[in-house]
């Protein structure tokens, strides 16, 4: 008999794309049945589904694509409590995302289901939308792009007051050294900027040759461009705020490409607005899509990205990839490489 896995894509990590993975996942000899579902991200906005965060789709469309499905294999199909008990034959959830948030972890492992997911799998591409932003930023990019679309010519760009500033020979300063944060320092070491690194769970050694460990006091006083690389905890979540802002030399840039969560932009905005920042690029905010009336929508200064740094086509064969391993590791009974909550298929 077959075993029945179901390829929940989107319109980024398309089906197609995880069923091609799958079947070349898939063990010697193994007699697969691969349905897809297209989930309607990033046409319609993730929201909350039930109990999780940050998914596409509903309950009642899952459970009927999951009818008789040992293996699932999406990006942001909602894996809950309702789903997971009308569905005794799923197995094994893989999300192809840096995290499994679209699954309720707990209520997987009270039914033995493995819930796996992709880690690094957009760490190149958003290291290079970061990069992106300090430059635009830096060169205040944004503002003279829609002057110039609107048929204004900045030529006052040229003033001394209003000259952005060079990476070489900057210091620059990164809130996090994971695997995204270590790519952004190299590049940033190769163009001449003296890197500083705030990020309590790493050694000094890893960061030898490229940048220097620092606390984040340190980090914020002498950094003239800052770039955000932390997970979202209860000792990160707002903080980047007002005290902090002002103790960063005047003048400085402010780029964020993780978590909205880890910024008070309204003391963002009011350090743009009073010169204290130069400018700033963010590709994340508290709330998505950023609400109509939002400050950062008509504060000058500021370069805008709609969570856009980790969309790159590679990222989606990478995500695809990733799930895919994980689903034929299982079928040849092998150890799973990225699970969440191993304790589900303990024994």
């Amino acid at each position: 008999m077959p075993t029945t896995v179901l390829a929940a894509g989107d319109h980024f990590v398309l089906p197609e794309l995880l069923a091609r993975e799958l079947r070349a996942a898939t063990p010697a000899g193994t007699d697969l049945d691969i349905r897809q579902l297209r989930l309607p991200w990033p046409h319609t906005p993730f929201g909350k589904v039930a109990e999780v965060d940050e998914a596409s789709g509903t309950e009642e469309e899952l459970i009927e694509a999951l009818r008789g499905v040992r293996i699932c294999v999406t990006q942001m199909a909602p894996l809950t409590e309702r789903v997971l008990a009308a569905c005794p034959d799923l197995e094994l959830f893989c999300v192809s995302r840096g995290g499994p948030v679209n699954a309720n972890l707990e209520a997987a492992t009270r039914h033995g289901v493995a819930v796996c997911y992709a880690p690094g799998r957009n760490a190149v591409a958003t290291a290079e939308h970061t990069l992106a932003l300090i430059l635009a930023a830096a060169r205040g990019i944004g503002d003279v792009h829609t002057d110039l679309k609107r048929g204004t010519w900045r030529g006052d760009y040229y003033d001394y007051t209003r000259c952005g500033i060079e990476i070489d020979g900057s210091v620059v300063g990164l809130v996090g050294f994971g695997a995204i944060g270590s790519r952004v320092a190299r590049v940033l070491h190769a163009m001449g900027a003296t890197v500083l690194v705030h990020d309590p769970y790493v050694r000094p050694e890893a960061v030898e040759g490229v940048a220097r460990l620092v606390t984040l006091e340190e980090l914020l006083s002498r950094s003239r461009i800052v770039s955000l690389h932390a997970r979202v905890t209860d000792e990160t979540r707002g903080m980047i705020g007002q005290a902090q802002i002002d103790a960063m030399p005047r003048g400085s840039v402010l780029v964020n490409c993780a978590r909205g969560a880890l910024v008070d932009y309204d003391a963002v905005c009011d350090a743009l607005d009073s010169g204290r920042l130069a400018a700033a690029g963010f590709d994340v905010f508290p709330a998505e899509p950023v609400p109509a009336g939002s400050r950062l929508l008509s504060t000058p200064g500021v370069v805008l990205t709609p969570h856009i740094a980790g969309a790159s086509r590679e990222v989606a064969h990478k995500a695809a990839r990733i799930v895919a391993a994980e689903a034929g590791r299982f079928l040849r009974g092998e150890p799973l490489a990225h699970c969440a909550n191993p304790e589900a298929v303990a024994g």
